[in-house]
């Protein structure tokens, strides 16, 4: 089994990507670093039920101490219609660096089974930091069973959240608007 480490953003997306690479022959080890899930009792809960998951899945999880939601401000405020990338270049620097520092050899992600993340973005930005963290980002294109793990999770009982993490996408889902670029007056 070939070693990877796999940024995991909640257990339900983690279901299938865990199952399909292990069929793969890859031995994934899940990484939680999210520091963009609001509010805390969020992140808690996605923590939380991903233990629960890992443990019944016998999944190596590494979840390093501590939120880092200032880290994820700094990164997208003043362009939050954009954001998307630069929370993606966040967390999968942290998770190439881990991946580098712990010795493996790859990393993926979890968001790769959404068909709501910016897929070719976060092929982008993942092919970019390896080159800089010097790790090759394994890609593989999982959406094909983004509703198998919906299954998957509910049958494992599962919390599923209803927004991405961030605190601008759950006003975008409560608010049935999105975030927009501001206009800028001409004078």
């Amino acid at each position: 089994m070939i070693p990877l480490l796999l940024h995991t953003c909640c257990a339900p997306c983690a279901t299938y990507t865990v199952k399909s690479l292990r069929e793969e022959g890859i031995d994934p080890t899940a990484f939680w670093y999210n520091p963009n899930i609001h509010p805390f009792s969020e992140h808690d809960k996605r923590l939380e039920t991903l233990r629960s998951f890992a443990e019944a899945a016998k999944l190596e999880l590494i979840a390093p101490e501590g939120y880092d939601m200032p880290a994820y401000f700094r990164a997208v405020v003043g362009h939050e219609e954009r954001r998307c990338p630069d929370c993606y270049r966040l967390r999968l620097r942290r998770t190439a660096i881990a991946a580098r520092d712990k010795g493996f050899l790859m990393f993926s992600t979890t968001l790769l089974i959404s068909p709501f993340q910016q897929h070719e973005k976060l092929i982008e930005v993942g092919e970019e930091i390896a080159l800089e963290e010097g790790v090759e980002f394994y890609y593989r294109d999982f959406r094909r069973g983004y509703h198998e793990s919906r299954q998957m999770a509910r049958e494992m009982d599962l919390y599923r959240q209803k927004y991405c993490g961030c605190v601008y996408s759950e006003w975008e889902r409560h608010s049935k608007r999105r975030i927009v670029a501001p206009s800028r007056a001409v004078g």
